[in-house]
């Protein structure tokens, strides 16, 4: 699975690249898997992936401060946190450090993170279909933005793969936000 989201990656790098030439926007540098340096996506391990992410990420910090993408991305890493229905206390927190500590998502107070992400978690534990439901609502608002839209998956792909390990269930929450963005999961190897 790894290896396919690295050759998506050096796939999307090198379109990008083309797409973006002379006098281009620069726009695709802030993609998904775009922006990272050249050649980064060829050591293959998951750990250098998820930091090509969270690189990327990191270089589009100063675009990622609206709050579709702040809500969206709560919502996706609720939507991750939960994908095996369930969130222990400790999972939780080990999530809302992810949050809090995350370069991007440090253009938002943490309170006001840490309540969103809680408020999905707490409705998708008490209801799983409606929890979900609200959270793709949620996360399909990011939809008017491709950056944003595109930033939101990578956010729950860094959080996803924090722990070493992209499972069944969390690849399948990817793939729903992907459909709620109007993103084509295979864009992300999903």
């Amino acid at each position: 699975m790894w290896d396919k989201i690295k050759d998506q990656a050096k796939t999307f790098q090198q379109s990008q690249g083309t797409r973006t030439g002379a006098g281009g926007s620069g726009r695709g540098s802030h993609g998904p898997l775009g922006g990272g340096r050249p050649g980064s996506s060829s050591g293959g391990s998951k750990a250098q992936l998820i930091g090509m992410f969270k690189s990327q990420l990191a270089s589009a910090k100063n675009e990622l401060k609206s709050g579709a993408y702040r809500d969206a991305s709560m919502a996706l890493c609720a939507l991750v946190a939960a994908a095996d229905g369930r969130v222990d206390p400790s999972e939780r927190r080990r999530v809302e450090e992810l949050i809090v500590s995350n370069e991007v998502l440090q253009n938002f107070p943490a309170d006001q993170l840490r309540q969103r992400f809680n408020q999905h978690v707490d409705r998708l534990l008490a209801n799983v279909e409606q929890g979900r439901a609200e959270a793709l609502q949620v996360i399909g608002k990011a939809a008017k933005k491709p950056a944003e839209a595109r930033a939101v998956v990578q956010t729950g792909m860094v959080v996803a793969g924090a722990d070493g390990s992209f499972d069944q269930s969390e690849q399948q929450a990817i793939r729903e936000a992907c459909t709620a963005l109007s993103i084509p999961p295979s864009e992300f190897g999903v």
